[in-house]
C-alpha cells in the first residue's frame, strides 16, 4: 500500500499555473508576458530561465515581483531557492537535480512556498514525505518545453500519483486547451502550462481561454 501523508493541504493552488520561459517568448520581454497573464487574471506564475546567470535571474525576478505584487499574483522562481529568497518571491520550484527539499526549506523565508517536480510514482511517494507544499507530476503528455524530457506518465500515471499523496498536485507536460479538463478529471488540482500559453500570438486571450476551460 502506498504511503499517504496525513498533513493537511498547506496551500491553495489556482487551476492554472502559468510558466514563463524566455526561450519560448519569441523575443517578448518576460515583464510583458507577465502583464498579459495578469491582465487575464492569472494568479500564479513561475519564472523559469535555465540559461540566465545568477545576477540576471535575480534582476528579472525582482522586476517581476514588483510588477506582480500589486495584482495579487504569486511569483514562483524555478530551481533557485537563494534567488527566490533574495528577490522576495512567493516561493521556489525544485527539480530532481536541485537542492533537496529540506535544504531548500532552510534557505526560504517563513511563508514562502516550496514545490517540487516528480516524474515517477516513487518520486511522488518520496516527495509526499517532505515539507514540500505541492508536488508537480509529469510529463502527462509529450512536451517540447524541455530539452531532455522524462518519459510520459499519461493520465493513468496521474491517477496513481493522485492516490499517492494528499498534497496539492500540479500536472505538467503537453497540456493544452483540448486536454486540460481530462487532466483535472484525473486528479490534478492545477495544470502547469508553458507552450500552450506562450506559443499563442495573443497571450492574454489564450490565458483567458485556459481559465474559462478550467473553471468548468
Amino acid at each position: 500500500m502506498l504511503a499517504v501523508s496525513l498533513l493537511p493541504m498547506s496551500v491553495s493552488l489556482p487551476r492554472l499555473y502559468a510558466i514563463i520561459d524566455p526561450a519560448r517568448l519569441g523575443g517578448r520581454a518576460p515583464a510583458a508576458a507577465a502583464r498579459a497573464l495578469v491582465s487575464a487574471d492569472v494568479r500564479l506564475i513561475q519564472y523559469r530561465d535555465k540559461h540566465a546567470s545568477s545576477r540576471q535571474l535575480f534582476a528579472t525576478c525582482t522586476e517581476l515581483r514588483g510588477l506582480l505584487h500589486e495584482s495579487g499574483c504569486r511569483l514562483i522562481v524555478n530551481d533557485r531557492a537563494d534567488v527566490a529568497r533574495a528577490a522576495d518571491a512567493d516561493g521556489v520550484h525544485l527539480g530532481q537535480t536541485d537542492l533537496p527539499v529540506e535544504l531548500a526549506r532552510r534557505v526560504l523565508a517563513t511563508g514562502q512556498w516550496l514545490g517540487c517536480s516528480t516524474h515517477s510514482l516513487g518520486q511522488v511517494v518520496e516527495a509526499d514525505g517532505t515539507t514540500a507544499d505541492y508536488i508537480a507530476f509529469g510529463p502527462v503528455f509529450a512536451t517540447a518545453s524541455k530539452e531532455n524530457p522524462d518519459p510520459v506518465v499519461g493520465l493513468e500515471g496521474l491517477r496513481q500519483a493522485r492516490r499517492a499523496t494528499r498534497k496539492p498536485l500540479v500536472a505538467i507536460g503537453g497540456i493544452s486547451l483540448q486536454n486540460a479538463r481530462e487532466v483535472l478529471a484525473a486528479g490534478a488540482d492545477s495544470v502547469a502550462v508553458i507552450g500552450g500559453l506562450l506559443d499563442a500570438p495573443d497571450l492574454e486571450q489564450r490565458a483567458r481561454e485556459f481559465l474559462s476551460t478550467l473553471e468548468y
